[in-house]
């Protein structure tokens, strides 16, 4: 059973990254998390639906999670059609969820007195890289279990081992306190500049070359929000269920993270206003209406 895996929760970035591992070889069992369709679509490419996850289980060596968070990835492994329920002895498990580093050490804690193995393994690169097998994988576990995993991993991305099992989503979750706190830095500054006139095709040039360049705004904003888009690329709502988890974490170990709290709350306002499955740059929208101003490139 050395070549099978389960994947459980084909989701927006599951569908690709189960497509990854098809690609690669692997005989697939998989089952969603709430929607089918893109179980249908595996199959049609060559998946076996495994009905649930421990029928995903049962079938497969290694089994993936990639569902939104902790208490979803709880009742994959444990609940009354868990994998757990399915799985042979010696099972590596590997969590590819964003979620609290306490709660994945509490998976493996409950994972290796059953006689399992554990990974945990988020990702970053968003959809676009999940459909090109180019995912950014932060790998949290011993050496012997990275060394199994890795096979699997490299169908999807390429995988970095940063430390034991949780470090894989500490080191996660610092990129996504980064993003979240460069993304509203970005979205003030231009809409600072739109306000007292300046050009916004200028500007960015010029930051580009400067020290306030970075990714997200040579490389995001003008395909989205400055291009009048806030169609999902990375939804509001699961960054904010990262911050949550980022800010939840701080809190057990005493980092004080006054910018991060700011910004969930204006994410959070966003998400009220009805944008939490929009792209997360529509949280511009809460400082252009202040403004009074919209921020667009030239057409």
């Amino acid at each position: 059973m050395e070549n099978t895996v389960g994947f459980i929760g084909v989701g927006a970035m599951g569908e690709p990254m189960a497509a990854s591992l098809l690609r690669a070889g692997f005989a697939l069992t998989v089952c969603a998390h709430r929607n089918r369709e893109p179980v249908e679509r595996l199959v049609a490419l060559g998946a076996r639906d495994g009905t649930d996850p421990a029928g995903v289980a049962r079938a497969s060596a290694c089994v993936i999670t990639c569902v939104p968070d902790a208490p979803q990835v709880d009742e994959a492994l444990f609940g009354e059609h868990g994998a757990t329920h399915g799985a042979a002895p010696g099972t590596l498990f590997i969590d590819m969820s964003t979620i609290s580093p306490v709660a994945t050490r509490e998976f493996d804690r409950r994972l290796r007195a059953a006689g399992f193995r554990f990974v945990d393994a988020p990702v970053s690169g968003g959809t676009a890289r999940a459909k090109t097998g180019k995912l950014t994988i932060i790998v949290g576990a011993s050496d012997e279990d990275v060394r199994d995993a890795e096979p699997v991993l490299r169908a999807m991305g390429t995988p970095n081992h940063v430390g034991g099992v949780g470090m894989g989503e500490v080191v996660k979750l610092v990129n996504q306190i980064i993003i979240s706190n460069t993304m509203i830095a970005n979205i003030e500054a231009l809409t600072f500049a739109a306000k007292a006139g300046a050009d916004i095709d200028a500007t960015l040039a010029v930051i580009g070359t400067a020290t306030g360049s970075n990714y997200l705004l040579q490389n995001w904003l003008p395909q989205s929000w400055l291009a009048g888009s806030h169609a999902p690329g990375f939804m509001l709502d699961l960054l904010r269920k990262d911050l949550a988890a980022a800010l939840d974490s701080a809190r057990a170990i005493g980092v004080p993270m006054p910018a991060s709290s700011l910004a969930y709350q204006l994410y959070t306002a966003s998400s009220g206003e009805g944008h939490g499955r929009d792209d997360y740059t529509s949280v511009a929208q809460f400082y252009e209406r202040a403004a009074g101003v919209k921020v667009r490139k030239k057409a």
